[in-house]
């Protein structure tokens, strides 16, 4: 009975992160090898609309999710993609819900890109709440949020998890700084390797995000203010 419980048990969690990445259209393909795919908020005529993915169930490992989606972008040529908002019967635009939601997938030349200055985005990628320290100042991330930074020129900025073991950076506001992205991650246990025996205990780490990445995280996580 009990060996029973344990696969049934198996398999419910499966189903609860299984989740896929499907082509719902392919409209055409683009030859391009741009290594980036960006998010575009907005629709322009220089847009070449390629197709639509499909992400279907949840799963909380993200960079496995992003990859899957940039995989099949790539498959036709996308460097661009834009998050599908859904109507409602009534017309109202439904909330974004992580279990199921549709991206179109576009190609845009690289200097049509609009930037972004002069803002740092943290993200909490721990399923707890975790308190960091903005300029000494406690700030509260609920999971799978993030916050936004306007950094002013000339103003240092320190961001700390403010824990005995946790990490720290400092950043210097600048003219026209390109925009940074780093998430925050909560204590955690690592074996150690061979050149540090035993293990390497954690209480929170702030770690810089490629671009791409960032951005997708910024689409399915919750801005908070």
């Amino acid at each position: 009975m009990k060996k029973y419980f344990s696969i049934a048990f198996l398999l419910v969690v499966f189903y609860v992160n299984a989740q896929n990445v499907i082509f719902n259209k392919v409209e055409k393909t683009h030859e391009s090898t741009d290594k980036f795919l960006y998010k575009i908020n907005e629709v322009n005529s220089e847009a070449m609309y390629l197709g639509e993915v499909e992400v279907q169930g949840f799963s909380n490992d993200d960079a496995e999710v992003f990859g899957k989606i940039y995989k099949k972008a790539k498959e036709i040529g996308a460097n661009a993609y834009k998050y599908k908002q859904i109507e409602s019967i009534d017309s109202s635009v439904q909330k974004f819900d992580p279990h199921q939601y549709k991206i179109s997938l576009y190609y845009l030349p690289q200097e049509k890109f609009s930037s972004e200055n002069n803002y740092v985005y943290l993200f909490s990628s721990s399923d707890k709440a975790q308190t960091i320290s903005i300029n000494d100042k406690k700030v509260v991330f609920q999971p799978r949020t993030y916050r936004v930074i306007q950094m002013k020129d000339g103003e240092n900025y320190q961001i700390s998890t403010r824990k005995l073991l946790g990490s720290s950076i400092k950043l210097a506001g600048k003219k026209e700084q390109p925009v940074q992205y780093f998430q925050i991650s909560s204590f955690k246990i690592k074996t150690g390797n061979e050149a540090d025996a035993g293990l390497n205990l954690k209480s929170g780490d702030i770690n810089g995000l490629e671009k791409s990445y960032a951005q997708f995280l910024s689409m399915i996580y919750q801005r908070s203010n």
